[in-house]
């Protein structure tokens, strides 16, 4: 079995997943189940929808059980320091020379990241290209879309 890489989460992301996981083991595999025996009781399984839908969702369940217990086995809960150096959980507000526009962005791990939320993940372009500097600095980020400037104004 191949060896599950870190996964770097908030406390909040790893409440989710946790939370997730109860719901699933305590409410949805139960009325699944239940689903099953209801669909077993009608007899006839070869021809009987009902049932290959039950075994279809007791699938997917299990599935995404198994799923959220290996990132939770793996988890890492991001811990911020107070540093103004750009790591794991820093809130930066950034830059971008060329627009002469600025934006904030907290850094998470993959699995929480959301640009809807600005909150990208620590193994996209601009978070590699950020870690470990300070506000003051400059740098050049490469991306899909091209190269860019970017000026770390602050890092909380």
């Amino acid at each position: 079995m191949s060896e599950q890489k870190e996964l770097f989460l908030t406390q909040e992301g790893l409440d989710e997943l946790k939370k997730e996981l109860d719901e699933l083991k305590l409410v949805k595999r139960p009325e699944v189940i239940n689903a099953l025996k209801d669909a077993r009781a009608q007899g006839d399984l070869s021809e009987n929808a009902e049932y290959d839908a039950a075994r279809t969702e007791q699938a997917i369940v299990e599935s995404r059980i198994k799923e959220l217990e290996v990132m939770l086995d793996n988890a890492k809960v991001i811990t911020k320091t107070e540093s103004d150096v750009v790591s794991l959980g820093s809130k930066v507000t950034l830059k971008y020379i060329e627009e002469d526009e600025e934006e904030e962005y907290t850094i998470v791990g993959s699995k929480e990241a959301d640009p809807f939320e600005n909150k990208i993940s620590n193994e996209s372009p601009i978070a590699k290209a950020i870690l470990g500097l300070k506000s003051g600095e400059t740098v050049s980020v490469e991306s899909p879309n091209g190269k860019y400037d970017v000026k770390i104004i602050s890092v909380k």
